[in-house]
Formats: structure tokens, C-alpha cells, sequence
């Protein structure tokens, strides 16, 4: 097996176990928790955990697509999204966080089984992200991982200050 595979092998059960410490980060935290503290780095206008697991579920279906344009097309211009006027328009924090929580994860294996599908060709395509210029399907892989423990960094941020 090639260094490269095993690396994209390692990047999608980093994918899976991301999942996993968020379960076991949240499985205890209630709704009230989850709806009103927010992250300390931000003040007022910092999102509270529940916006958070929306942001990244909102991502995950837009990292997503990005891979699938990428297969599907030839070097494509990746969409921009605007982060915080999805987490206004989808008015997270008026939801509860486990079914958020189970429709991430419900995404997240739709985009692991997107990523494990592709073809070695496929892998070699790429796009044009908004923000970062060329974007091949290594960059996408990694972005899903880098992204995940961000969040997940801010999220025990914003749980430690409700101590």
C-alpha cells in the first residue's frame, strides 16, 4: 500500500473518530447548556455549542458537494458560503442538539462514502476553492479533519467556561 493511500486512510478514520469525540463530548450536556453559553474568544456574538454542531453540519453537506463537483466536473469554481448567515438562516440555536448531533453523523458517513468511493482518477481531480485558489481531493480530505477539531477545540472552550 502507498504512503498516500495510507495517509487518505488515516484522514477518513480521523473523519469517523471526530464523530466519535463529539458524542462523548456531548452526550451529557443539556439543552439549556447547549443553547446558552457561548464561546468566551467571542463574546456576545460567539455561537453556543448548538450553533457550532450546525455549523458543522452545515459544512460537512458543503464539503461534500465541493468533492462531488470536483468528481463530477472539470476544475470547477467552488462555491463560497457564508458561515454565519447560514447559522442565522438556519436558526440553530432553536433546536436541540442530539438530532443536530445524529444528523452529522447521518452526513458525515454520506460524505466518508463519497471520499472511499472515488476512483485513483478520481482522486487526482481538483477545483478552485473561494478562499484558498487551486483545491485538489487531498485538500478536501484534510480540510473535513482540520475543520472538525477546531470545532471541537471550541466546544470545550465554551463548555469549560460554563464550569
Amino acid at each position: 500500500m502507498s504512503d498516500l493511500i495510507r495517509t487518505r486512510r488515516r484522514h477518513l478514520l480521523l473523519m469517523r473518530q471526530t464523530l466519535d469525540i463529539l458524542h462523548n463530548v456531548l452526550s451529557q450536556v443539556d439543552r439549556e447548556t447547549a443553547t446558552t453559553l457561548r464561546d468566551p474568544n467571542d463574546g456576545d456574538k460567539g455561537w453556543t455549542v448548538t450553533e457550532v454542531v450546525g455549523h458543522l453540519l452545515d459544512f460537512d453537506g458543503i464539503f461534500r458537494s465541493r468533492v462531488e463537483m470536483m468528481r463530477d466536473e472539470t476544475t470547477p469554481e467552488l462555491p463560497y458560503y457564508d458561515h454565519e448567515a447560514l447559522a442565522v438562516e438556519h436558526r440553530y440555536n432553536e433546536q436541540d442538539l442530539k438530532p443536530l448531533l445524529q444528523a452529522l453523523t447521518t452526513s458525515r458517513n454520506k460524505t466518508i462514502a463519497v471520499f472511499e468511493a472515488l476512483s485513483d482518477a478520481q482522486w487526482q481531480r481538483d477545483g478552485i476553492h473561494p478562499e484558498r485558489g487551486p483545491f485538489d481531493m487531498d485538500d478536501a480530505l484534510v480540510q473535513v479533519g482540520t475543520h472538525d477539531v477546531t470545532h471541537i477545540e471550541q466546544i470545550t472552550r465554551i463548555l469549560a467556561e460554563g464550569r
